[in-house]
């Protein structure tokens, strides 16, 4: 089988992507920023402009997750520049040792966000064509999406994935909402009508496997589940679920704004972004609603 290298591998999407590698028997090693004895971990420093070649010499396709988390902290300019940073050098990183080592590489794979095209809300339906926005989090994408375009100058088949906000029951974005309304303070955020994309976590690692197994699989691909769903509606689905009683008021921006900063804007906009290009490659979505994501 395919050897397969992945960045933020330690991550909860990619340690869940790493998981469904190995079961279907591909060989997955993961780049670390802690040196370790450990088997298929391999060093990489990304300041010093470090990586240990061996991991891109005997790798087939490269899946790059590697990023600051947007939503972690507080956006200070420190922040943002290490928001772009850790994503756009480790990516030219990645670029260069390809580059110099000249590995047979089938594959090049990397994240990127819906942000691409904007926080605003609008009744457009964004396609992978569309223009970006001027915003903070759009530039982050553009800067991002070029640095991995470089691959195609190598002739290497090269995929990016605009994802959405990752579903998962774990942990990260749903148990963050759905905390509140386990609680019975369940309410929509600012105006309630900004739309929010999403994708179930095994969705997105199905995805990130499909642009290794379909060679015609190139470019840039939105990842995000088929329904277009507000947040006021995945809010009534999920206190739905939980049958708890969503009866307070939306929380008015100006509250978020003060908690959140500038970061507030991720969860105060957000418009319809479109999955039919995906789906035209035969990509079959197992959680297409929100529904069927909760019935599980």
């Amino acid at each position: 089988m395919a050897s397969i290298l992945v960045t933020g591998g330690t991550g909860l999407i990619g340690s869940n992507l790493c998981n469904l590698l190995k079961s279907k028997g591909y060989n997955v090693s993961i780049l670390s920023r802690s040196k370790t004895k450990k088997t298929n971990v391999f060093f990489w420093d990304i300041k010093k402009k470090h990586v240990d070649n061996e991991a891109i010499i005997n790798t087939d396709y490269i899946i790059h997750l590697a990023g600051a988390g947007i939503a972690d902290k507080r956006w200070t300019k420190a922040r943002k520049k290490e928001l772009i940073a850790s994503r756009v050098n480790s990516t030219n990183l990645l670029f260069e040792k390809v580059k110099e080592l000249n590995p047979d590489l089938k594959g090049f794979i990397s994240s990127s966000g819906v942000g691409y095209y904007g926080a605003i809300t609008s009744e457009k339906i964004f396609q992978e064509n569309d223009t970006p926005n001027s915003d903070f989090l759009s530039k982050i994408c553009v800067l991002w999406e070029k640095e991995a375009a470089k691959f195609n100058s190598l002739n290497i088949r090269t995929v990016i994935l605009r994802s959405g906000v990752v579903f998962s029951k774990e942990e990260g974005a749903l148990e963050k909402i759905m905390k509140p309304i386990k609680l019975g303070v369940g309410a929509a955020l600012g105006s309630g009508k900004q739309y929010m994309p999403w994708i179930a976590m095994e969705d997105l690692c199905n995805m990130y496997v499909s642009a290794i197994e379909n060679a015609e699989l190139n470019g840039v691909y939105n990842a995000v589940a088929p329904e277009h769903i507000t947040n006021k509606g995945l809010t009534k689905s999920i206190a739905k679920t939980l049958k708890k009683p969503m009866w307070l008021p939306n929380i008015p921006s100006f509250v978020l704004k003060i908690a959140l900063g500038e970061l507030a804007i991720i969860i105060l906009q957000g418009s319809r972004v479109s999955s039919e290009k995906i789906k035209k490659t035969g990509f079959n979505f197992v959680f297409p609603t929100i529904e069927k994501y909760f019935s599980k």
